[in-house]
Parts: structure tokens; C-alpha cells; sequence
């Protein structure tokens, strides 16, 4: 799969990406997220700054989940018994998706309080 053309390879980050679509309701959901703080990024349209901000975390967030559907259906594959070292594995996945949650959340309340203390500021 090495030295493939752009076109090759391009189709199949998006064939991960439709997989991660349809089979994980994570995804989906973070998903759903990041276009709504697209919309809310365009009806208050903020400085440029906020964009980069909030869309890096947007992204963050999406690359975890997809990072941890990597991980997740190739242990399951793997070794489908339960096994406590694998469990571990997948539980830290779970854990960084967390947190870049957290700080996407924690950036999208920032940006929140900026935009009311600069529209209740006199001036």
C-alpha cells in the first residue's frame, strides 16, 4: 500500500471514515457536535482565533474517536476473548477520547464567555 497515488490513498481515509460513520454512534455523535459548533462559529462569527480553536478541538476529537475504532476493532480481531492487558488498552483509548472532550469542551465554554463578555461590554 506504500508510494500509492493521492487519489488511493485519499479514498481510503474516507473508507475509514464512513466505517467509523457507520459503525460507532461515538463517532456520530462527536460528529453531530463539531457541525454545531460549526453553526455557532457562523451565526456569531468570532475572530479567527475562536475558529482555529474550536475547529482544532473539533478535529482533535474526531481523530481520537477514529483512533480508538483503529485500536478497538483490531484487538477485538486479534484476541475476541476477554483479556485484562487488552481491556486496558481499549480503556485508555476511551480515556484519551475523553480527554480531548473535556478540552474541547472546556475551549467551546471559553469561547462562550468571551462572546458575552464582548457583547456586554460598553463600548
Amino acid at each position: 500500500m506504500k508510494n500509492q497515488p493521492f487519489h488511493k490513498r485519499l479514498s481510503y481515509s474516507l473508507q475509514g471514515i464512513r466505517s467509523a460513520w457507520k459503525q460507532e454512534a461515538s463517532f456520530r455523535t462527536q460528529a453531530w457536535m463539531a457541525l454545531g459548533v460549526v453553526a455557532v462559529l457562523i451565526a456569531l462569527r468570532p475572530p479567527a482565533i475562536w475558529w482555529a480553536l474550536l475547529l482544532m478541538n473539533c478535529g482533535l476529537v474526531l481523530a481520537a474517536e477514529l483512533f480508538n475504532t483503529a485500536l478497538e476493532q483490531t484487538l477485538d480481531h486479534l484476541h475476541p476473548e476477554i483479556h485484562p492487558a487488552i481491556k486496558v488498552a481499549k480503556d485508555c483509548a476511551a480515556g484519551a477520547v475523553l480527554v480531548f472532550s473535556f478540552s474541547a469542551v472546556g475551549t467551546f465554554l471559553a469561547f462562550l464567555w468571551s462572546m458575552v463578555v464582548r457583547t456586554s461590554s460598553p463600548g
